[in-house]
């Protein structure tokens, strides 16, 4: 019988995404799965909602199993063949509000804050804090266990376990499979060209849509694409013009010639070039939202109470298969099916012009011998630079995570972007002092 763990099962729907999809599948649906979080009562909700959907879809077939708190990790993850990892260490309040209003003080301003910033360094010191017990624990009691994890922010939190554990472990993030189709929605091609041919790299939430095609033609989408989005974008860019969501996305691609894969109220916080203090302007322009991530982190709450009622107290709960990969990555190493996706994985020379060190996105395959990295080549060089941007504060990050160095946070915060286009040093550093200091509580300490 496959065993999978899913760490973080308090958050019930992504839960049902995950093992729902699995309850679906052949290969996986007799599973043991044992979920674990340290909130009781999300906790249980969640196991209450996998058995009204066990009994609905999968005729009972899984065995389903809850376990609370630090004590019962271990138990949770013993003899496991696949750990989903969905953590949130510090949760909403109070460390996402540490580390959006702390910077604020400091005037630094931010959207997401969970991918890299300020924000991702310590939602990343904070997460490979857990992590790094929790590969630990791995290593004694399901040591060929294959961790796919979901959490961000992503690059910190995959190269960390890799560099930092034996765990075999694969990062997976939902912006890939759907940046193409987003990209042709956009500019109103998406009926003209219902089956493209497209090719994702680079880093996590900077992955790069290197290729698009109609697939029956071969013909490069992009030319007829970049005009299409230069004028769009022109035209909502005018004072008092109606706005679109996707502007800084577009302009990034009408710059440096490619379109990203993360949407734009997270990459408008990844570059020194949108959110300054010195031209506030361009916040209307561009229609960027500061402190999206409170916003939504509130408005999901509050409608917990009420989605709750429909997921977890439905007696008539069912499923319909999702695009995530997790499932489909068990499902072809248990059944020697393969399988391609877009997941993150070390370099060490799958795309020769970023670090070999660097956690890098790329296409996958998965197969009886787990999971490997594709071969890409080299990147446009100006893409390559802007993920080396990235990948400068990723590394200095898990350099200080696995080594308690207190220096490393700051040199991770003085060569972030955004942070170092508006602070100075000085108050980089007193800015990462304040937020040691507030979060104590959920980090180790640093010297």
């Amino acid at each position: 019988m496959v065993k999978i763990t899913f760490l973080g099962a308090g958050s019930s729907v992504f839960t049902k995404s995950i093992i729902g999809d699995a309850m679906l599948t052949p290969s996986l649906r007799d599973a043991h799965v044992a979920l674990y979080d340290i909130d009781p009562v999300r906790l249980h909700e969640s196991r209450q909602m996998l058995e009204n959907l066990n009994h609905n879809i999968n005729k009972g077939r899984a065995r389903i199993t809850a376990h609370c708190g630090i004590r019962q990790r271990k138990t949770a993850l013993r003899r496991a063949d696949y750990v989903v990892n969905a953590i949130q260490v510090g949760g909403y309040e109070p460390c996402t509000v540490f580390d959006f209003e702390i910077p604020k003080k400091y005037g630094l301003r931010q959207t997401i804050a969970d991918t890299l910033g300020i924000g991702g360094i310590f939602r990343g010191l904070r997460t490979l804090h857990v992590m790094l017990d929790v590969a630990r624990e791995m290593e004694a009691v399901c040591p060929d266990a294959w961790l796919l994890n979901y959490t961000n922010p992503m690059s910190i939190v995959t190269g960390g376990m890799l560099r930092g554990s034996a765990v075999r472990t694969v990062g997976l993030c939902h912006s890939v499979q759907g940046c193409a189709s987003e990209l042709l929605r956009r500019v109103d091609l998406a009926d003209k060209y219902p089956d493209v041919r497209w090719k994702v790299a680079g880093i996590n939430h900077m992955g790069w849509l290197l290729e698009i095609a109609d697939a029956s033609t071969g013909n490069d989408l992009y030319p007829r694409i970049k005009r299409i989005a230069a004028t769009l974008n022109r035209k909502a860019r005018r004072r008092g013009a109606e706005k679109h969501v996707d502007m800084v996305r577009l302009e990034i691609m009408r710059h440096f010639g490619y379109y990203v894969t993360e949407s734009s109220e997270h990459s408008a916080e990844y570059s020194a070039y949108w959110i300054k203090d010195r031209f506030p302007e361009l916040i209307e322009e561009f229609n960027i939202p500061l402190d999206e991530y409170p916003r939504r982190c509130v408005s999901q709450i509050e409608g917990w109470k009420k989605q709750a009622k429909d997921i977890v107290e439905n007696g008539k709960l069912g499923h319909k298969k999702t695009k995530e990969y997790g499932t489909g990555i068990m499902n072809a190493i248990e059944t020697d099916s393969p399988l391609q996706f877009g997941g993150n994985v070390l370099n060490n020379g799958l795309i020769p012009n970023l670090p070999a060190n660097a956690c890098v996105e790329v296409p996958c395959l998965a197969g009886r011998n787990g999971v490997q990295g594709c071969y890409v080549g080299a990147l446009p060089e100006q893409l390559a630079g802007l993920n080396r941007s990235h990948i400068n504060v990723h590394l200095l990050t898990i350099e200080a995570a696995l080594t308690r160095r207190k220096d490393a946070i700051y040199q991770a915060a003085y060569l972030d972007p955004h942070t170092a286009g508006e602070l100075t040093l000085d108050r980089i550093r007193a800015m990462c002092d304040e937020l040691l200091e507030a979060e104590r509580d959920w980090l180790p300490d640093y010297r």
